[in-house]
């Protein structure tokens, strides 16, 4: 339905997309992810016409985006990462005034502004100004506006940073349900890996402008199939303790967590003897040790070396 083809772009010499290609079929929700400066926000950008690419082409339905812009414009709802509203309107307001720019008027916009407010839980606050609505709630109704006019295509950039637990959750099973149950197409980037998890069906994996892994999260997770993720409890912290296990033949690797310390070994390794002992030498007690299969988030700190939130 949507796909690029070798999509670049160069800011003043500088490439922040190089060469990536990926698709969205109708119905899928799908995953972008990658460090901060990977070029997501980027590739999202050109996706959604708002700039043309160096080299490369978007297609919607095998037409061309970059050379009638307009064609995805009309089926598309774009939630940015910054919040894009009037502060000192209503969101009742707020949503008449994009719902014209989409072309709504008359009984079809009222209609269309109730049921999107429905949607987002705020018909009972569709009357009081955006400046006095909290975080959460002003995310909400960003992804209003981008809905209110019954887009194929979804594309959230970041939709829920800095929102409270509640509306977090809320704007989840809200994109869940419209993907699941009305097949709309979502393209999904987060900082929140959780988030992906949960609701996409594919996921690529974007470092250096580069897409490095493509896949569905099980194709994502076989890569670290040979490995295993060991969770070990400590009483204290012990940078030095971190600092000889990373020295250590067969430790793939080690982070230190808010409890103790984060390892990836081979499946069915014999390592964990020398890390008591290793501890035992730094004195250093191991509370509680846990075996768990790799995460999408291991596999992503093993492509790229790197947090998201780096």
């Amino acid at each position: 339905m949507l796909e690029t083809e070798v999509l670049s772009k160069v800011f003043k010499g500088k490439v922040a997309v190089d060469g990536v290609s990926l698709y969205l079929d109708k119905g899928e929700s799908v995953g972008l992810l990658g460090p901060n400066g990977a070029g997501k926000s980027t590739t999202i950008s050109m996706m959604s016409s708002l700039i043309k690419p160096t080299s490369g082409d978007v297609k919607l339905h095998g037409k061309s985006v970059v050379n009638d812009p307009d064609s995805i414009r009309k089926v598309l709802g774009m939630v940015p990462q910054e919040i894009a509203l009037y502060e000192e309107l209503t969101a009742y307001e707020n949503l008449k005034f994009f719902g014209r720019i989409y072309g709504l008027k008359g009984e079809v916009l009222k209609k269309a502004i109730q049921n999107i407010l429905e949607l987002v839980g705020l018909e009972d606050r569709q009357k009081e100004v955006i400046s006095t609505y909290s975080g959460g709630m002003k995310r909400r109704i960003n992804m209003a506006v981008a809905m209110l006019h019954d887009p194929e295509v979804l594309i959230m950039d970041e939709p829920t940073v800095g929102v409270d637990p509640q509306s977090r959750s809320h704007i989840l099973e809200m994109v869940r349900k419209l993907n699941r149950e009305k097949g709309l197409t979502v393209l999904y980037t987060s900082h929140y890996m959780e988030e992906v998890e949960r609701l996409c069906d594919r996921v690529y994996i974007m470092d250096y402008g580069k897409v490095i892994a493509s896949g569905t999260k099980e194709e994502l997770k076989s890569i670290l199939s040979g490995e295993e993720t060991i969770w070990i409890d400590l009483d204290r912290g012990s940078p030095n303790l971190v600092m000889e296990l990373q020295g250590f033949e067969g430790i793939q690797q080690s982070t230190e967590t808010e409890k103790g310390l984060k390892l990836i070994v081979p499946k069915g390794s014999k390592l964990l003897g020398k890390v008591f002992q290793a501890a035992e030498r730094h004195e250093v007690q191991i509370l509680n040790v846990n075996v768990q299969i790799p995460t999408l988030e291991d596999v992503f700190l093993h492509l790229t070396g790197r947090k998201l939130r780096d």
